[in-house]
């Protein structure tokens, strides 16, 4: 039976083609962490740690620390298929630090993949859909920069766009008609707030004004922690309403069921800690006849693959977000792209080959537990 009898951490940094701006930050590259573990067999998997302060209160290097001196540890001599006793331990350890176990628990799930001979979908539950649209994500910039930036993400063959806003809603409510005026009807736009307006008053304002711009959705455009103003939005218009920033796991999976506070739920590795308390947020969102998404915190091929897989295999959800590598200038791993869609490929595990030259040149600190 394999045991894990290596840790490795990889505190790297990638390279964006642009700078991503949202609400609440701006970033020029993407600090990230990788996790290499190695069993008794030589098999290898990896794992990935985007955290996000804002979101998790997790820094890059106390993701680090954390993995370093008490998750890492925990982890070795087990077997990655005790996948539940593996999380019931890191959680008995510390507390919270949703993306420094899911760098953990998606190396588990990559070892699992490779030990089984199948790709990781098919653990999870097979293939649900027949294929997965990404959307284009677009930073926010001035409405007509906005615009033309759509009008050539069209030309590319993207049909959803997804708008980042929240700034001052007079100005957000600018760019999202821009870009729909740009791109005519046919294409589907997704508004993300990023708790941008702050408070329901503004929100409702907002989506009055958008509702002839046709969007999916409203994503988190209020405070985190405010669920009763999400339920409050939601049962005064007709928009859909995503909580994304409002959802870590269980407890406020609960609170947004019993509150009635979204249609859609935007589920992300980093915050729930990996792919087995994703899969469990995704069955609770079922049972309460709740959409679901899975996004991202602009991860590399390694987290995008994780999440990929996840998305194929469940028939809850219903869109996407495994955009980081269209976003990188460098990447540890080639990702499977083609035009806006992703193909898996039927290779073990997350299906990727992790450039480890690459990887080495990438590495800003490297710490081998053993």
């Amino acid at each position: 039976m394999a045991r894990i009898t290596s840790v490795d951490i990889y505190a790297i940094a990638l390279p964006l083609l642009r700078p991503f701006i949202i609400a609440y930050d701006t970033f020029r590259e993407m600090p990230t962490i990788l996790v290499r573990l190695e069993t008794d067999e030589g098999i290898v998997g990896y794992g990935e740690a985007t955290p996000d302060e804002h979101v998790t209160g997790e820094t890059y290097w106390s993701t680090i620390e954390v993995i370093k001196h008490h998750l890492g540890p925990a982890v070795l001599g087990e077997n990655p298929f005790s996948i539940e006793r593996i999380h019931e331990k890191m959680n008995q350890k510390v507390k919270g630090v949703p993306a420094a176990k899911a760098a953990i628990d998606i190396a588990c799930h990559d070892l699992m993949g490779k030990l089984a001979g199948q790709p990781l979908y098919r653990l999870l539950g097979g293939p649900s859909h027949d294929k997965l649209v990404i959307p284009y994500v677009m930073s926010i910039l001035a409405p007509e920069v906005m615009a033309e930036e759509a009008k050539a993400a069209v030309a590319e063959g993207y049909r959803t766009l997804k708008l980042k806003v929240g700034t001052d809603v007079s100005t957000d409510i600018a760019r999202v008609q821009a870009v729909r005026e740009a791109v005519g009807p046919a294409i589907r736009l997704r508004v993300d707030v990023n708790q941008g307006w702050g408070y329901t008053a503004e929100t409702l304002q907002a989506l009055k004004h958008l509702k002839a711009s046709g969007i999916d959705w409203i994503e988190q455009p209020v405070h985190a922690d405010d669920l009763d103003g999400m339920a409050d939005i939601r049962s005064k218009t007709t928009i859909p309403v995503m909580v994304d920033e409002g959802l870590l796991g269980d407890k406020e999976m609960r609170q947004i069921i019993q509150k009635n506070a979204a249609d859609w739920i935007n589920i992300k590795l980093m915050k729930c800690g990996g792919l087995y308390p994703a899969v469990r947020l995704i069955h609770q969102a079922e049972m309460a006849r709740i959409r679901t998404q899975i996004g991202s915190m602009v991860e590399s091929a390694v987290a995008t693959a994780a999440g990929a897989h996840l998305s194929l295999a469940k028939k809850n959800v219903w869109s996407n977000e495994m955009v980081g590598p269209r976003m990188f200038a460098k990447d540890v791993a080639a990702f499977p792209i083609e035009g806006d869609c992703i193909k898996l490929s039927e290779s073990p595990g997350l299906g990727i080959d992790v450039n480890e030259e690459l990887l080495t040149v990438l590495t800003r600190f490297h710490v081998k537990l053993a």
